[in-house]
């Protein structure tokens, strides 16, 4: 009964992909539901800390957003791209790797794909290079961010479990891994595919002369925009709520509040930092809070709060009732060959798109198991697997940002161009990381 009921689970997940986003938070609910009345399972809590954790940091990006400061940034970014546009297969990747750790989100990379592809294209390199593997660095970044609903719930679980955790624990090994990972898939992206200039395939789109003109005439840029100082300051106001941050997360003394004997969670420190410098990029740069709402950080970051919503309770509430039987089964495995739980998380991780509802998924698995907090770390990055299956915006979106139609979904679904990076990514990082947090943890 227990399989089939996972297959349950499976099935409202796969439903939900369909619809994406909101989809899978609602269909999952529906999931939920037949569980608790149907199955008869005790429904366990709501993913309440990480959803506040996303509803903190995405507000205070937003806000960031509205006030122009990621357009500053983006500016920032264009110039190191077209300072160096021969190197923009290594630099893209980085870039988009950077935004998501300042930012705890991926959902940056919107802004500034066109303008690695129009880098590439008006220097001769064929654009799926640095594209695809700007879109896998962008998600890979998640895992390395100190503000990220993935690495704060790692660290709200593993403390309590080893109280020698720290955030710095944490990002010690995510930082270098995924960065490692993101060199080694970059480096490889560097001579896949035909130069333009023997693709046959490009070479023949090129006799239409409305889509020449089209390739040749499209410049993506931000640098003719002039941006208010008050964009500079919210970039700054930003980066100080980061710092602020790190530097609680590293004295725990700051975190003992008057006669108390436990310090503060960082979960409930982050989500206050973030709310609080939300509200002063707000009072500093006089930001009005209608314009909050309509960016794309606030938009997609509350979807994805929605989608762990459902996703997160539904699962949680399956293997909470399943795991006394699927423990004796499973320990053997698992402790013979640590590798393959890496395997669970990224096969969840490709079925549900999300790396904080993997984590919120998987993590209490494999502490029930009893995994060691190190190992835990150290495979971190496996919860990026949705780049599998080619559905999530960014990479969507990054193959219609593509004119030249070099970066694409191929015939067989499956052989697509963020496929190969992404396993090399993923796959270096987890090493990298597994190697680190054996040494460092």
């Amino acid at each position: 009964m227990l399989y089939l009921q996972f297959g349950f689970l499976l099935l409202m997940l796969y439903l939900g992909s369909r619809y994406g986003g909101i989809g899978l938070g609602v269909v999952s609910g529906i999931g939920l539901l037949v569980e608790v009345f149907i199955f008869q399972m005790p429904p366990t809590s709501p993913p309440v800390t990480v959803m506040l954790i996303i509803m903190a940091v995405v507000t205070c990006a937003s806000i960031l957003e509205a006030a122009g400061g990621l357009k500053y940034m983006l500016q920032v970014a264009e110039r190191i791209l077209r300072s160096h546009p021969t190197r923009i297969s290594i630099l893209g990747p980085l870039v988009t790797w950077f935004m998501t750790f300042m930012l705890g989100t991926g959902h940056a990379v919107y802004s500034v794909m066109p303008i690695i592809g129009d880098v590439a294209l008006k220097n001769g390199i064929r654009p799926e290079r640095p594209m695809a593997s700007a879109s896998v660095a962008s998600q890979m970044g998640i895992t390395a961010s100190p503000i990220s609903a993935a690495v704060v719930y790692y660290l709200a679980q593993l403390s309590d479990v080893t109280h020698s955790i720290t955030l710095l624990s944490i990002l010690s090994v995510t930082i270098p891994a995924t960065l490692i990972g993101v060199l080694a898939q970059a480096l490889w992206s560097m001579r896949r595919g035909k130069d333009l200039a023997d693709d046959v395939e490009y070479q023949k789109r090129l006799q239409d002369p409305m889509w020449k003109e089209k390739i040749e005439n499209t410049t993506a840029t931000t640098l003719d925009e002039k941006l208010p100082s008050s964009a500079r300051n919210a970039v700054l106001l930003f980066v100080l709520a980061i710092v602020t941050i790190v530097i609680v997360a590293m004295f725990k003394d700051l975190r003992i509040i008057g006669d108390a004997t436990k310090p503060i969670k960082m979960s409930v420190v982050i989500q206050m930092m973030m709310l609080a410098f939300g509200g002063i990029i707000l009072l500093v740069t006089k930001t009005k809070t209608a314009k909050v709402p309509d960016g794309v950080v606030f938009k997609s970051g509350m979807v994805a709060a929605i989608a762990i919503f459902g996703i997160a309770w539904m699962s949680d509430t399956y293997f909470q009732y399943a795991m006394p039987s699927f423990k004796a089964g499973i320990t053997g495995m698992v402790t013979s060959y640590p590798w393959t739980f890496a395997l669970a998380m990224f096969i969840v991780s490709v079925v549900v798109n999300s790396q904080a509802a993997t984590c919120r998924m998987m993590l209490p698995v494999a502490l029930g198991l009893g995994l060691s907090p190190a190992l835990l770390i150290g495979i971190l990055p496996a919860c990026y697997g949705y780049f599998f299956i080619p559905n999530y915006p960014s990479d969507i979106a990054t193959v219609n940002f593509d004119v030249t139609g070099t970066t694409k979904i191929g015939k067989w679904y499956f052989n697509h161009s963020f496929m190969v990076p992404g396993l090399i990514g993923v796959g270096v990082a987890c090493v990298v990381g597994y190697a680190l947090a054996m040494v460092l943890i």
